[in-house]
């Protein structure tokens, strides 16, 4: 994990940009991974933790309309919160995930393990959705690492 980070640190210095997040199911653990190495105050702005709803509107601009009709669990969703947390950051990249973690939440069309992933710069978004094995705990790392690895594959 650690190499994967410093490639993203690399980048984002080489670019002269900044990093935010905007995170539901992982409940800030991408920023934890972020900010576990030395030198992340460069390039890392700031984490938005929307686990509600409420917060996802509040802090991201998420419109209630949005979430009513497609869910939170959902590709609109996850691009509201990757450009909402680039309107509310200084940063010029943004990473954004939201979920169904588990054990419970899921539903046939969303079961437990749906996570989409978004991740957008000022002019570009780019998104991926995956369903993810195992508990709680494995779908929220699996969720981390997979973040990480489609922000590195996605800056220039």
């Amino acid at each position: 994990m650690k190499a994967l980070i410093e490639g993203i640190a690399q980048r984002l210095v080489n670019n002269d940009w900044l990093l935010t997040t905007a995170e539901s199911c992982t409940g800030g653990g991408v920023a934890q991974c972020l900010t576990s190495v030395s030198g992340s105050s460069f390039w890392f702005d700031r984490g938005f933790i929307t686990y509600s709803n409420e917060a996802k509107q509040e802090m991201l601009g998420v419109s209630e309309e949005l979430l009513e009709k497609h869910g939170a669990v959902s590709e609109q969703a996850v691009v509201a919160m990757a450009r909402g947390a680039l309107a509310h950051s200084r940063a010029q990249a943004s990473l954004a995930v939201t979920g169904i973690a588990g054990p419970s939440g899921g539903t046939s069309e969303k079961p437990v393990g749906t996570v989409w992933f978004a991740w957008a710069l000022e002019t570009e978004t780019k998104t991926a959705c995956q369903v993810f094995a195992g508990d709680r705990q494995a779908i929220r790392q699996q969720s981390e690492k997979f973040s990480l690895q489609g922000l590195l594959d996605f800056l220039p």
